[in-house]
């Protein structure tokens, strides 16, 4: 069985970590489902050392995150040092580095993807965080820039030079975002040059097939999955065999979800205006679904949104019948 550091992974299924998508509550449900590992959404070091209050709420775990695992975000190695040492006063058992991140607002303050484009300040971050934590440093990076500068391969024994415990590749550019196709060969090119640190892979993973393609043709130590698990949580269980749940078996974890997620912004009205998009992935792809999601963002309180979702998924026969909305696309299939 792979490892990261000292810890051991149960298998080898990775939620990832996803702005807006991966908080306290979703990765409860992931863990429980069967995922291995499931890191925080990328967390600001600069937020950190400012101690703003929906940072430090990012640090929210639950009793099942063993390790906890804590994705960080920022170009400064001294600053990103600092972070690493108060996620770990807060009882992070591992940190990540976001080196993929390809959003304007991240990469022009030099974090997130634009790390690939300086190897030696990437580096630099990497050692900064070792001198200061014990616990492993891990990085999620991206296969380059854009087509003309892929240099995944370099990047990646880099920082397992630096000493970083395990990298992610998400095997697209910078520039294509979430479009085209991951290029898996890349991940495999991974495998020849990261002697000491885990290999995990990522990139239109939507199945258990494609999953257990990746490890084949790749030889990565786990796979990490993104959108495939919005709305569909239930992509881990499946990872280990079990069948996809009815649509009458959804509704109570999508109203568990809805709950918690509202415990855990602490204010009912804004908690259901974020689940809102929750609610539209779980739709997706099933008959009816878009009259569901007219209907789910004119809901304001927790019992609207919840009366929609048992009318919806448990008087609903979707999953047994195999039909899809004319107006929907079966979004795992389509999106990965």
């Amino acid at each position: 069985m792979s490892k990261i550091g000292p810890y051991e992974l149960a298998n080898p299924w990775i939620l990832a970590p996803m702005a807006g998508v991966s908080e306290m509550p979703f990765r409860t449900i992931a863990l429980e489902l069967g995922a291995a590992l499931a890191p925080t959404e990328l967390i600001s070091s600069k937020g950190l050392q400012y101690k703003n209050e929906r940072t430090q709420k990012y640090l929210t775990r639950s009793p099942l995150e063993k390790p906890f695992w804590v994705q960080l975000f920022g170009g400064e190695p001294e600053s990103m040092a600092i972070a690493a040492e108060m996620a770990v006063e807060a009882g992070a058992d591992m940190l990540d580095i976001n080196m993929g991140c390809p959003v304007k607002k991240v990469t022009k303050t030099g974090a997130g993807s634009s790390l690939l484009c300086d190897t030696g300040r990437a580096q630099a971050v990497v050692r900064a965080m070792k001198a200061r934590v014990s616990v492993p440093v891990t990085c999620k990076i991206r296969a380059g820039w854009d087509a003309q500068n892929i240099n995944c391969v370099d990047v990646a024994k880099a920082l397992q030079d630096a000493g970083a415990a395990a990298i992610s590749l998400h095997a697209r550019t910078r520039a294509q975002g979430y479009s085209g196709f991951a290029d898996w060969t890349l991940i495999e090119k991974l495998r020849h040059v990261l002697t000491s640190a885990a290999l995990i892979g990522n990139g239109d993973v939507t199945s258990r097939e494609s999953a257990e393609r990746m490890r084949r043709e790749t030889g990565c130590d786990a796979v990490m999955i993104g959108r495939a698990a919005l709305g569909n949580p239930w992509i881990f269980r499946e990872l280990h065999g079990h069948d996809a749940p009815s649509s009458a078996e959804r509704a109570p974890l999508i109203i568990r979800h809805l709950r918690e997620h509202i415990a855990f912004i602490g204010d009912e009205q804004r908690g259901v205006r974020q689940f809102r998009q929750h609610a539209i992935w779980y739709s997706r792809g099933l008959r009816g679904g878009k009259m569901f999601r007219e209907q789910v963002v004119q809901k304001n309180t927790a019992d609207e949104v919840e009366g929609l979702i048992l009318l919806f998924f448990a008087g609903s026969a979707v999953e047994e019948s195999g039909m899809l909305d004319n107006d929907d696309v079966d979004y795992r299939t389509a999106h990965g």
